[in-house]
Parts: C-alpha cells; sequence; structure tokens
C-alpha cells in the first residue's frame, strides 16, 4: 500500500497538473469507487450526485496528511446537489478525497488518449486557456476510494470529514515530534505496531517502519514504554529522514500498481537495508535478516544491529 512518500509524489504531480482548473464534468465507470472497501454496495443515485457535486467546481489544490490524499474544492461547487452534511458547509471546505488503497493511481491525460480497462473514475478539466486535460483514477483491485466531503477543522488545518482522526505526518508543519514521543512513551503495545498508528503519527506504514527502527538500532518488538526516550526520538527523526529520502527519488515500486501521474515508478526500493531482504545478509553487519510478524505485518530486522530489548 502506498505510503507517506508515495502519496506525496502522487500528489505533487496531481496539484501541478490540476491547481487552478475547472471541473467541467465527471464519469464513474465503476460505481464501487465511491465507497470504502466495507462499503460496496453504493446507492444509485450516488454516482450523480457525485457527478452534479463537482462539475462545475474550482480546484484550488490538491493536499495530503499520511496517507490521505484530497482536491480543496472553491468557488463554482454546485451546493444544491451535494449531499446533506456537504450542502451546509461553506464553499471553501468541501473536497474530493482520494484514497489510493493497494493499487489506486492518479494518471493525468489528455482528451481522446486510450483509456485504460481499469479506469474507475474521470474528472474532465479545463484551466483558464480552456486546455482540456483529464485526471483518471485507475485502480485495478477496486480498494481505493473517491468521493465528496466537507473539510473539517483537524489539528490545526481543514482535513476531510474521514480523516479528522488522522494525526500529522513528519512532513507537515502541524507535527509536533515532542507531543509524539510522549504518547508513544505511554504505548505498552510493539514499538513496530505503535508506529503503524495513524492516530498517533500519519504517514508511516510498514516498509518505512521496518527501514526506521534499523537505522535507530531499535528492535520492532520493544516496548515503547520501556524504551529510552532518547531511542524513540532516534526512531521518529529516522522516519523523517528515511521518508524525505524515499520521497526524492519518488517513493517505492515493486511492481506497475504504484506510478505518479506520468505513469513512472519511484527509485526507493534500490535503497531499502532491510525491508524485503529476509534471508539477505544485513549490509551493515552480515548477519542474516530475519523476518517475523508484528501485528499481523511482515517485519524485517536484523538481530545483531537491533539487539532484542531486555527487560527486567
Amino acid at each position: 500500500m502506498p505510503e507517506l512518500p508515495e502519496v506525496e509524489s502522487v500528489r505533487r504531480g496531481v496539484d501541478e497538473w490540476t491547481a487552478g482548473t475547472t471541473i467541467t464534468g465527471a464519469e464513474v465507470a465503476d460505481p464501487r469507487i465511491l465507497g470504502t472497501t466495507s462499503q460496496r454496495r453504493i446507492d444509485p443515485s450516488a454516482v450523480s450526485g457525485f457527478v452534479s457535486a463537482v462539475t462545475g467546481a474550482h480546484i484550488l489544490r490538491a493536499e495530503r496528511r499520511g496517507k490521505f490524499m484530497w482536491l480543496s474544492l472553491g468557488e463554482g461547487t454546485d451546493f444544491s446537489t451535494a449531499d446533506s452534511v456537504a450542502s451546509s458547509v461553506p464553499r471553501p471546505e468541501l473536497g474530493i478525497l482520494v484514497h489510493l488503497g493497494m493499487s489506486g493511481q492518479l494518471r493525468i491525460h489528455s482528451h481522446g488518449e486510450e483509456i485504460h480497462r481499469h479506469t474507475r473514475a474521470i474528472l474532465h478539466l479545463s484551466d483558464d486557456g480552456g486546455q482540456p486535460r483529464e485526471l483518471r483514477f485507475v485502480d485495478q483491485r477496486i480498494f481505493g476510494h473517491i468521493g465528496v466531503q466537507p473539510l473539517v477543522h483537524g489539528y490545526g488545518r481543514l482535513v476531510p470529514a474521514s480523516a479528522i482522526h488522522i494525526a500529522p505526518d513528519p512532513l507537515e508543519p502541524a507535527f509536533d515530534p515532542e507531543r509524539v514521543v510522549s504518547d508513544l512513551a505511554r504505548k505498552r503495545t510493539a514499538v513496530k505496531a505503535a508506529l503503524l498508528d495513524q492516530t498517533l503519527v500519519s504517514g508511516i506504514g510498514n516498509i518505512y517502519a521496518d527501514e526506521a527502527l534499523f537505522r535507530a538500532g531499535v528492535h520492532p518488538l520493544a516496548t515503547p514504554a520501556r524504551t529510552r526516550k532518547s531511542r524513540l526520538v532516534a526512531v521518529l527523526e529516522s522516519a523523517t529522514k528515511v521518508m524525505s529520502d524515499a520521497l526524492a527519488v519518488g517513493g517505492t515500486s515493486f511492481d506497475a500498481l504504484y506510478v505518479n501521474v506520468n505513469g513512472e515508478s519511484g527509485y526507493f526500493d534500490r535503497a531499502l537495508l532491510v525491508y524485503g531482504r529476509g534471508g539477505q545478509e544485513c549490509v551493515r553487519c552480515g548477519t542474516e535478516i530475519v523476518k517475523i510478524t508484528v501485528g499481523g505485518r511482515g517485519t524485517h530486522y536484523c538481530p545483531v544491529c537491533q539487539k532484542p530489548p531486555r527487560y527486567r
């Protein structure tokens, strides 16, 4: 699943191509894309409601928190056709939430280009010069979704209503490392599981949690409440650094399911030190990388560089 660097890479491309454009129309080829993975029975009126709600809207910018991305909409939205919640929200406080899920892609195309068979929704766009283009949501497995939501205040900024519980991520101004370390230090679960808790710190997924713990020399089964705060600080700093490094090369791509808006893959998989390297030699000490399961997720670590915790 795309993590912060991958979603941010997509966001930057989407923002470059869509900020300042107007949505002149929309198509929903597969209504299932309007619901979450636990909500696949979509009311027939949802398609017409979505199309009516976004047509004529002005895209202000593409934004992100953690793995959540959305298009903030400005003047031009027809609130009379939006849902009852969104219709009572002032114009600058409506957005199109896009969750990429496991295989979702946002692709920019010129009008008339061949449509990929897994295209689930299309936004038709026009800029001030009248140049038409399309933002297409391609999703092979349909684990992602798209929908119109009100934007509400969460941790100092407007976010989609369904993401109000998501904590700031390490790459945004609202991120407070001292608060996160303090909250993390009270956790009695495995530190790997704690890092994946998006209500504590968002954006860190399975790949970058493993990489951050290795770089900080912390065992994935260490209990945060029984770990020195200086080591927890090192973990967060490592997570920030490794995600920044990944972002610089477009994120991590293991297959063709994750690409940016131009269809290009990221290259950070070449720089991974432990994730996906079970059975291979540690790049630091030569010890065999071990793979275990923590919280239901495959976890990779070096038993020498990340010594198991010894609690008395």
